[in-house]
C-alpha cells in the first residue's frame, strides 16, 4: 500500500525534525500471521534543522524502514499466560494491538523516523563551524581570520617569569 500523510509536530530531535504538516510517504505491506498483523514498510519525508557547527539551516530527505507486529485484541491474555508459564513476553507498553479492524501506524512511523534523524546535522561534511572568540562563521571569515596572540590570564604569572629570564 502507498499512502501520504502529514507529519504531526512530534517528529523531531534537538537539532533536526520533520516540519509539521510535511508529507510523509508511506509504502507498507500488511501480512496476516498467527499472532496478528505484521506491518513492514518505509517512510520517506524531508527533514529540516540547523547545522550543529555553524547553525545554518539544513534540509535533507530521509527514508526510514519499520517492521512491527500488531497483536489481535485477545492476544494480550495469551501473552500474559505465556509469561506466567516462564516464556518471555514483551512489556505491554512495547506491544501494539489492533483496535477492531484499525491499526494506528503513527507511533511506529514516529519511532522509525525519529531514530533515523541525524543527531548532529551538518550543512556539509567539512563545515569549520564558528570562531570560538567572536562567533563569526569560519567558512566566511577565511584563513586570515585571527584575534592575535591571546594568553590565558591564569598563565600570565608564568609568562612574566619567562619574559624575565630572557634568552640565557
Amino acid at each position: 500500500m502507498h499512502r501520504v500523510a502529514p507529519a504531526p509536530e512530534s517528529f523531531a530531535t534537538g537539532m533536526a525534525g520533520v516540519p509539521e504538516g510535511a508529507d510523509i510517504e508511506l509504502d507498507f505491506r500488511l501480512e496476516a500471521v498467527m499472532e496478528g498483523v505484521l506491518v513492514t514498510g518505509t517512510a520517506q519525508t524531508v527533514t529540516a534543522g540547523e547545522c550543529s557547527r555553524c547553525l545554518d539551516p539544513v534540509s535533507d530527505s530521509l527514508e526510514a524502514s519499520f517492521q512491527e507486529l500488531f497483536h489481535y485484541p485477545g492476544e494480550d491474555e495469551a501473552l500474559r499466560g505465556r509469561a506466567a508459564d516462564g516464556v518471555d513476553a514483551k512489556d505491554d507498553e512495547e506491544d501494539y494491538y489492533l483496535e477492531g479492524e484499525v491499526l494506528d501506524l503513527e507511533p511506529v512511523v514516529r519511532d522509525a523516523v525519529v531514530l533515523a534523524l541525524p543527531l548532529s546535522p551538518l550543512c556539509r561534511d567539512d563545515c569549520p563551524g564558528l570562531c570560538v572568540e567572536c562567533g563569526e562563521k569560519l567558512a566566511e571569515a577565511g584563513p586570515e581570520h585571527d584575534h592575535g596572540e591571546r594568553v590565558d590570564p591564569r598563565w600570565a604569572a608564568l609568562r612574566k617569569l619567562s619574559d624575565g629570564l630572557g634568552d640565557r
